[in-house]
């Protein structure tokens, strides 16, 4: 992300010459992702816009609910975001709604999971589509929320836990969902993680009333410091997703994180090719490259601006703490993912009182932690929707 910004001293480039903007997605060519004008006027969750959905053949005997609500970004203006709720044909009234905050790897438009569901994305259908379909069948309702926001903030882990509780509260207020009453858990892994895990530690001040029975939350960022600091000035074969979350962080933070003022000629061309980009667009462009590839300078001096904005988007680092059961499962191995900030943050937890459950998935790296964790999450998580007592192995 923003290896860019922090080094092994953690300080950040501070070459101001060029005065280069923020790179935005393309505008959706659909309208309905477009911001009403009154948007100010409305209450975070509230609905702006309901449509129907062609069926997804993945998906069999499901309808397809796309909402747009309004929420709030990360330097507390409003904005329009949008979340796909799954309804299988065995949903009863006021029956398990589960929020899952899916792993986004993209800067545009295209990449959101509203339209990702209409593509024939690998990794929906080999990592997703199999564990979403066995809760369809259950019965289970499915809220998608595009938790990256309209501008696509890869990274911006707070702006995605505010995105995943509006969307709550919207999928409440759709009468046709029949979900006001419903018991609400929410599941992520990876980003789709930190969007979840700063949902539940944000939910006691972001969103007090509502009742969520539990978050399971696996592989998560905690610490995006720690993250930086172990990639450092190396090449990397995941570079591209760096690169990518200093473009999203600076489209969140323009005045705060502005990474397009250090890009040299290469760093440049960088960002323009993968502006629009999702998962391969991104890996394929970054996969070796480093900070001393792209950057005009490796002049380094303090900028706590732009250090304080990856501290805010680290869990290890944010005060708040859930009043809701949580599930946490990682690889002790991962090779991505500082696990000592994992655990740093389960210790707090339990101390606090948390009722959480942690577990040990083993796996070569990090995505097929996923996959292989899911079972032990998917009893979790029914438990959660029977009412049954959390457990918990502090």
């Amino acid at each position: 992300m923003a290896g860019f910004l922090v080094g092994a001293s953690t300080t950040v480039l501070c070459d101001t010459t060029a005065q280069a903007a923020p790179i935005y997605p393309d505008p959706d060519p659909d309208p309905f992702y477009a911001a009403p004008p009154d948007l100010a006027d409305k209450k975070p969750g509230e609905v702006l816009a309901t449509r129907q959905q062609p069926p997804i053949l993945i998906f069999p005997e499901t309808t397809v609910t796309l909402i747009k609500f309004r929420s709030t970004n990360s330097t507390g203006r409003p904005i329009a975001a949008t979340i796909t709720v799954l309804t299988p044909r065995s949903h009863q009234p006021d029956g398990p709604v589960l929020s899952y905050q899916h792993i986004i790897n993209g800067l545009g438009a295209q990449c959101a999971v509203s339209r990702v569901l209409y593509t024939s994305d690998p990794n929906l259908q080999v990592r997703e589509a199999v564990v979403l379909n066995a809760l369809l069948l259950s019965g289970w309702s499915i809220a998608l929320p595009d938790h990256l926001g309209p501008t696509f903030a890869y990274g911006a882990a707070r702006l995605g836990g505010q995105i995943t509780l509006d969307g709550i509260r919207a999928v409440r207020r759709v009468p046709e969902l029949a979900a006001a009453d419903s018991r609400i858990a929410m599941a992520g892994y990876s980003g789709g993680g930190m969007a979840t895990a700063f949902a539940a530690a944000m939910a006691p001040t972001y969103a007090p009333e509502l009742e969520i029975a539990g978050a399971a939350i696996g592989g998560v960022p905690m610490n995006l410091v720690k993250m930086l600091e172990g990639v450092n000035f190396n090449p990397h074969p995941a570079f591209g997703l760096l690169m990518a979350a200093a473009i999203g962080m600076e489209r969140e933070y323009p005045d705060r994180f502005p990474i397009s003022d250090y890009l040299n000629p290469s760093g440049v061309a960088a960002r323009k090719a993968i502006a629009n980009g999702c998962t391969n667009e991104i890996l394929v462009t970054g996969a070796g490259h480093s900070v001393r590839d792209y950057a005009s300078s490796m002049s380094l001096a303090g900028n706590g601006n732009a250090r304080a904005v990856v501290e805010e988007n680290s869990l290890e680092l944010y005060d708040g703490i859930p009043k809701i059961p949580i599930f946490e499962w990682h690889s002790p191995t991962d090779p991505l993912v500082p696990t000592d900030s994992i655990r740093n943050v389960d210790r707090r937890y339990c101390a606090a009182g948390v009722p959480l459950q942690a577990e040990l998935t083993y796996a070569p790296e990090h995505l097929s932690a996923a996959i292989l964790g899911s079972p032990a999450v998917l009893y979790w998580l029914a438990a959660r929707f029977r009412g049954e007592p959390a457990p918990s192995n502090c």
